[in-house]
């Protein structure tokens, strides 16, 4: 197990962060249109060769989740994108669920789905040079909900991949995401959070996965994005420290948060404003986000390759300002 924590370490350590390029052809048809972006097969490769060959952007991202369609892609000179990865000495991972399904019986509540034939896909990717996964699950905070169940189902499915990862070498990044759909406030998620964290550690437990070779990605606490009183980034800080003290335990090498549906400034600021106040944190906080190192790329790329030093410049910039988050500079 001790290489795995070596893999958690570096992709936690030197104030780096890990970029999640993993949008599943679903959601990132709804990223291109936005930006008025042609969704296919070429231009995600382009877009992709864009975020990764982005030069000096090494400095600031240890790691990238990649989808299974990008792992297998090449870059115009030839490389494979893992290659790309290796040569900046960037960690190449990837994302090994297959998705959301209604978790039978719980109305509107979802369960995530992969784990069959999960070990021999495990396999395949190893081969293919990755070495760290990712599996996320969602919970969504509304009347009644989320259910013990539902809570249940997806925390048993994490810990069984994770399970899984660990057994076929690849260290798992574990994602509980606390959805921020929604009109509740900070309290609630605070509760629902520590709630999910809870019986995810206790399912980790069980099924023997070894805690010092895990990533935990997990959404801050904060308030719904259709709440009257929005969380300020303090708030955020002092509850979201005050929940993980009470249910992460210490073994686990880094706490890599999601940014879910914030904005660039707010994810930026609010992973500043826990890393200022992180005394006494057994774990490094750094970040794994996707939209919010990706909106501004995106917006400014928009499929025309005239503007792709610009866009790299941006990528290169919102990647620094993460890294110096992680420092408490903000």
């Amino acid at each position: 197990m001790s290489l795995l924590n070596d893999i958690a370490k570096k992709l936690v350590a030197d104030n780096k962060g890990i970029l999640a390029a993993d949008e599943s052809l679903a959601t990132i048809q709804k990223r291109f249109d936005k930006a008025g972006v042609e969704n296919t097969q070429e231009n995600r490769r382009i877009y992709r060769e864009l975020l990764f060959t982005t030069p000096g952007v090494e400095e600031f991202i240890s790691g990238v989740i990649m989808y299974d369609e990008t792992i297998r892609q090449h870059a115009g000179d030839g490389r494979s994108f893992v290659q790309v990865l290796n040569d900046k000495d960037i960690l190449p991972g990837i994302k090994v669920d297959k998705g959301k399904v209604p978790l039978a019986g719980f109305g509107s509540e979802e369960v995530t789905e992969g784990l069959d034939g999960l070990r021999e896909r495990l396999e395949e990717y190893s081969q293919l040079g990755a070495k760290f996964t990712k599996w996320r699950a969602v919970y969504t905070i509304g009347p009644g909900l989320p259910t013990k169940g539902a809570i249940h189902a997806n925390c048993h499915a994490l810990a069984r991949y994770a399970a899984f990862a660990q057994e076929a070498g690849l260290l798992p990044i574990v994602e509980p995401e606390v959805l921020m759909d929604g009109n509740h406030d900070i309290k609630q998620c605070s509760i629902v959070t520590a709630l999910v964290l809870d019986e995810l550690f206790e399912e980790l437990f069980i099924n023997r996965v070894s805690l010092e070779g895990i990533l935990l990605k997990p959404n801050m606490v904060i308030s719904g994005k259709n709440a009257e009183n929005k969380s300020s980034p303090e708030e955020i800080a002092n509850l979201t420290l005050e929940v993980f003290k009470k249910s992460v335990p210490a073994d686990v090498p880094g706490i890599v948060f999601l940014s879910g549906g914030q904005s660039t400034t707010e994810a930026t600021r609010n992973l500043c404003e826990l890393n200022r106040n992180k005394k006494d944190c057994p774990w490094a906080l750094s970040f794994s986000f996707g939209r919010a190192l990706q909106d501004e790329v995106i917006n400014t790329w928009r499929g025309n390759g005239d503007n792709w030093q610009k866009a790299q410049e941006v990528f290169y910039k919102t990647a620094k300002a993460d890294a110096e988050a992680r420092r408490g500079i903000c």
